[in-house]
Formats: structure tokens, sequence, C-alpha cells
């Protein structure tokens, strides 16, 4: 270690004297020239000698099919450091993408956020997890020289649920005047089956995630993540993020993990554990269904509340966990099917923590959609693959007018064409939104650790940034951070997968 350091060390120093002579010796050169040359040179170093690190040790990194693929091992800090080094660009990038929006949307500034990760989530995260985001804000500023530090890094982390669950309790605890109308995401389309209704019998899952265009076009990382203790996970997520978030994935026990959330969801619990570290410890360390139920419901928050499906490949078992803050229900088979399009089902759920949701309005998005799932499910029974779920996470049939369309009421979303927007999640009319990625996977291809994934609306289409903003001008304030979302090809990544030669 201490000899890796003096080489570092040395590199460093040869590279800025380089740097001092090159300066020196160009009188012509502006200092603005001299001091940028300065900075690379400096960065370049800092890279350099970083990459000797011990931590990095069998971290990699590569791109396929729209994705990038991110291999992470060892004790929670070598995770952490090996998720900020190798993603450091595309977490800078995500940071700035999602914390304008947090800001936007709830009118608080950014220090509101640090201190709510500081103060309220912090002590309640595990030390496990503690140590892997401390390692995340190591690894990013080993990489980059990056200010970001780990209260930023637990307010990013939070970003599903701080802006739209904390902040609009918070308002009504201190009776904010004129606070902004915040309501909990919908996000998704996703379904899971078992025994008479899949063409083998063996379980099929599969997820698109909706979201913006803005945070949508970023969710592109698979995960495979072989931690030093629990279960080992493949997983789609977000840049710095340590659970899938969407959320998508299996573990080496083989169960198998979606969900949708639950919307006009209201509540929040200040002394619960963040969500997003209930998720992320469940799919490390349960075995099984009722594993995972218990380690959701320990601290539960009511942060991103949401209907989780979940599957056991070794029981060929599925069950669907609707996990209010008040009430929850777990519904279980080993012959059926469960899907999920944002709504509640459960009375006491609906009663307690959904009171504004209409299960009865058939033309909202989460019950249009519902509807096109019962339909496009009961005519596939005893079909269903994952080729087949793949094109039913594409389907454009709008579920309530019963026809072809492409709208915020079809499986593959498109809020972006629609004006009528979503207003049970305050998506105003052509909002940038929708269906951002698809994945599926089964019960054989868990046991191999592998899932099919597509970047992009899973029925293929793109959406071109540019011309969007000039027809819908209100939405100029995301210009700086949206982009095109150009779908991909369905593909394939297992664990301990390499690039392609």
């Amino acid at each position: 270690m201490k000899d890796s350091m003096r080489r570092a060390a040395a590199i460093l120093l040869v590279m800025l004297g380089g740097a001092a002579l090159w300066w020196a010796g160009d009188g012509t050169k502006s200092s603005a020239t001299a001091n940028e040359a300065m900075a690379a040179t400096i960065a370049v170093a800092r890279e350099r000698a970083a990459a000797g690190d011990p931590r990095l040790r069998g971290g990699s990194r590569f791109e396929e099919g729209g994705w990038i693929y991110v291999h992470l091992e060892g004790d929670p800090e070598a995770i952490g450091y090996q998720h900020g080094y190798l993603l450091a660009p595309e977490i800078e990038d995500a940071f700035a993408t999602v914390s304008a929006g947090m800001t936007h949307s709830t009118e608080r500034d950014w220090a509101f956020f640090r201190k709510a990760a500081r103060e309220m989530l912090w002590p309640k995260i595990d030390a496990e997890y503690q140590q892997e985001l401390q390692g995340i804000a190591a690894g990013l500023h080993a990489r980059t020289g990056s200010k970001l530090d780990v209260d930023d890094i637990v307010a990013f982390n939070a970003f599903e649920e701080l802006p739209d669950y904390y902040v609009p309790w918070l308002n009504k605890q201190q009776k904010t005047a004129k606070a902004p109308d915040l309501k909990s995401p919908g996000n998704c389309s996703a379904f899971v089956a078992t025994g008479s209704w899949t063409k083998d019998g063996q379980i099929v899952m599969a997820h698109n995630n909706w979201t913006s265009y803005m945070n949508g076009e970023r969710w592109r990382i698979i995960f495979d993540i072989a931690p030093k203790n629990g279960y080992r996970i493949l997983m789609d997520g977000f840049p710095g993020v340590i659970a899938s978030d969407d959320d998508f994935g299996i573990n080496s026990d083989g169960l198998m993990v979606t969900e949708t959330t639950i919307t006009q969801f209201e509540g929040w619990d200040p002394n619960g554990k963040a969500e997003f570290v209930r998720a992320r410890k469940a799919l490390q360390y349960a075995g099984s269904i009722d594993e995972y139920t218990k380690i959701m419901l320990a601290g539960n928050n009511g942060g991103y509340a949401n209907d989780w499906l979940l599957g056991d490949r070794k029981t060929g078992e599925i069950a669907q966990l609707e996990l209010g803050l008040k009430a929850y229900k777990l519904w279980r088979t080993k012959d059926g099917v469960l899907a999920g399009s944002n709504w509640a089902r459960d009375p006491n759920v609906l009663k307690l923590d959904a009171t504004q949701f209409d299960p009865n309005d058939g033309e909202s998005s989460p019950n249009a959609r519902r509807a096109r799932w019962d339909e496009l499910l009961n005519e596939n029974k005893g079909k269903i693959d994952v080729e087949l779920a793949e094109k039913m996470l594409g389907d454009h049939t709008d579920g309530f007018e019963k026809k072809e369309a492409v709208n915020e009421r079809t499986l593959c979303g498109h809020t972006d064409l629609s004006p009528r927007g979503v207003k049970e999640w305050g998506w105003t009319p052509y909002f940038p939104g929708g269906a951002v990625q698809g994945k599926a996977t089964d019960g054989t291809m868990t046991k191999e650790m592998r899932i099919a994934a597509r970047m992009g609306h899973p029925c293929g289409g793109d959406f071109l940034a540019k011309p969007f903003l000039g027809a819908h001008p209100e939405y100029a304030w995301q210009e700086p951070y949206l982009r095109d979302m150009k779908a991909g090809p369905w593909t394939e990544f297992r664990s301990g997968q390499g690039p392609k030669q």
C-alpha cells in the first residue's frame, strides 16, 4: 500500500512538474489556458493514482445495448468505492439532474435535503450501508475530485422518497403557506406469473420503469454485486444509488423482485428507516417471500410506497406485498398471476394510506393499465414466457378506450404525447415522462443469474428532446438536463459477465 502511494505521488510530481515547465516555457499562453491545462494534468494524475487503490480490485464496467454493466465486489466500503469510482461521470451528471428536479418541485433548497439526510435518515441506516455510501463519496472524489460528500449522496439516494413523501408530510405538519401541490409518484407497469399461467409452469416476471425522461434516460445501469455478506445481486439501477430503486432484481438464492408505486399515497414516519436501505437489504439478505416481507416491514418509514411483486424460484410461489404505512397486505399463490400499474387494491390501504385514489376511475392511467393487464394476461394464459413478456411491456392498447394509442393509458407509457397528462401524479399535459426501459426474467434465467433488459421505450420508440422542447416551451426549465432517449435492443445480462470481444 505504501509503495503504491509513493508511486502515485511520484507520478503526480512528474506530471505537475511537466505542466509547470510547459507553462513557464510559453509565455504566449493565457493564464486561463494554463489553468485549464494544469487542471487537466491534475485530473489525469489523480485518476492514475486512484486506479492503484486496492479497493478497486475486482470492480469493472463495460457498455452494451445502451446499458452500463458494473461489477462490484467485496466488503461494503470496497463496493461503495468501486461504485463511486467506476460510475463517477454518470453520478455527477445524475446528481445534477436529480437535485435540480427535487429543488424545482419542492421549492426547497439543496441544504434542506442535506440536513434531512444527515439528521433524519443517516442515524437509522445500517452500518453496512453507511460504509457503502461513504465509499461512493470517496470513490467519486478519488476519480474526479468531486466535492459531493456523504450527506449529498444520502439525499441523492432518497430522491424517490424525500421530495414526494417527506416534504408533503412536513408541509402539512408545519402548515406551510403556499406549499407546492406535491404528489407521490406513479412508477411502472409490471407482472409476475406462475403455474398454469406460464408456458412451462415456472415463474415469469417483467417490469417497465415509468418516470420522467429527464431521470429515466439516466436509469441505465446493470449492477452485478457480489457482497462479502448476503446473496449475490443482479439488478438494474441508477448511478450513485445503492438500491435498484425502480425496482427490478434477482439474487443468488432464487428471489425475484419488482414493484409498482402506489398512486396518491400519503404518509411518512420520520423515525423510520429509508426505503432505499430496506429495499437493498431485502434483495441482499432475503431468501424467501417471508424474509423479504419481514425486512421491508422493519422500520417502514412510508417512503416510496409500493406494491412489491415477488417470486421464489425454489418453490414456484409468487406474491404481492402491498406496503402502505398504516396498513399492508400480502397475497401469495403457486398458480396465478399478479400485476401492478400503480393502483392499491387492499381496502385498508386505500382507506388509511391512499384516501384520494379512486379505484373506479377507468379513465386514469393506473386503472386503464390495470384493465389492460387483466385483458392481456387472461388472453395469454398458459403462453406467458420471457419473449411474450417483452412484447407485453411494449403494448400500446389504451386500456380505457380499448384501441391502439400512444399515451399515458398504455402499458408502455408516453405521457409526452398526452394532452391529459396524469393528474394523480401531478404530471401536467404533455409531461416528458413514461416508460423509460424494460426488464424480464424467468425461473431458469434466475437460477443462472440472467435477466433481459431494454433501454428506452420498451416498444422501441425514441424520444427526441429538441423537437419536444420546441413544441412545449412550458418545460424549458428541463432543457439543461433533458436528452434524447433512444431505444436499444433487448439485451441479455448475467452475473460475472465481461464485455464482448
